[in-house]
């Protein structure tokens, strides 16, 4: 699989692993599906894999640290995140977490982007995984934090990759206007970016895209199909948007995307796919997988070939602002 670089010379693969299902998001799944997702990534060429704590409190690092488990270390990127320290609940017992991961309660997360709660968490990290080093650290969600994530946070995450502890520093947000504002302040080297770089939404194309390309700083794109809206090739009435049900209008520019990209024998979620790889500022497109089927069919998406006249016709009708990759 073709490969793009961020920090100089670390390559991501076009495509990447994204394991919060891992992490039993929403139902639970198994060690052995997780393992059988990786194996088959490895198979298919993919090299990059996304984790972090706050997945099923830090059972998809656990379960992506021993799917991994002797694979040659300099083969493979990993990137984990940090803000959200687990500690021990003790009034959590018997409970189920609370934010969307079918696991015990036993801990839970506590925002931390101090310099020590910054190394900590990569420690800890490092333990569940089974690594000694990781490749890329990224800020998680520091939407509400910002002085301290863009601070200390960030200052923590640039002392770790000074002393090769991490490779390369960054910050994974759903929106794209801080994440700007870091890559204009700080000497990041990749952000990762859901939700707002897809047909659907290109938020990003007025902020973040020109000032990481400016910047020399990598993007990865994450949540290319809008929670689930854009997965299919037809758009089911109850399709989510951003993690909750689409509105009408969104359904109807959806379908409207569908019905076009029919026309030139492109499904929808190979739009998607194909969309974020367009630009050359995307380092790669990061895809949540459970099973081996779930990268199989990340896998086909990513070799899918999208026409010139498929842009250009979706900028005629006004579903698309411009041809992706095009200044």
């Amino acid at each position: 699989m073709r490969t793009r670089s961020v920090a100089g010379d670390l390559a991501l693969t076009e495509i990447g692993l994204g394991a919060a299902q891992f992490g039993n998001l929403n139902r639970e799944t198994t060690d052995e599906a997780s393992t059988a997702a990786v194996d088959r990534a490895w198979e298919a060429g993919i090299r990059y894999f996304d984790t972090a704590p706050h997945y099923g409190l830090g059972l998809s690092e656990r379960r992506l640290g021993a799917a991994l488990a002797g694979r040659p270390r300099d083969e493979f990127v990993l990137s984990t995140k940090v803000g959200r320290l687990l500690v021990p609940d003790p009034h959590g017992a018997g409970r189920t977490d609370d934010e969307g991961f079918v696991v015990p309660a036993t801990t839970r997360r506590r925002w931390d982007f101090s310099r020590d709660g910054v190394l900590r968490s990569v420690e800890e990290s490092l333990v569940r995984l089974g690594l000694d080093r990781i490749d890329v650290a990224y800020l998680h969600d520091p939407d509400d934090h910002w002085d301290a994530a863009s601070t200390t946070g960030v200052g923590a995450l640039i002392e770790l990759r000074d002393q090769g502890v991490v490779r390369a520093v960054g910050a994974g947000m759903n929106q794209s206007a801080m994440l700007t504002e870091l890559v204009r302040r700080c000497d990041v080297d990749v952000v990762m970016l859901a939700g707002r770089l897809t047909v659907l939404d290109q938020t990003a194309l007025a902020d973040l895209v020109p000032v990481a390309a400016e910047r020399g700083v990598g993007i990865v794109a994450a949540g290319v199909y809008n929670s689930g809206i854009l997965a299919s090739p037809t758009v089911p009435d109850d399709a989510h948007f951003d993690y909750a049900q689409a509105p009408a209008e969104l359904l109807a520019r959806a379908r409207a995307i569908a019905a076009v990209a029919g026309e030139f024998g492109v499904a929808v979620p190979e739009l998607a796919v194909q969309y974020a790889l367009a630009f050359d500022v995307v380092a790669s497109v990061v895809l949540g997988t459970r099973t081996a089927a779930h990268v199989d069919a990340a896998v086909e998406r990513y070799r899918a070939t999208v026409p010139a006249e498929l842009w250009t016709a979706l900028v005629a009708q006004g579903l698309l602002l411009r041809v992706p990759g095009e200044h």
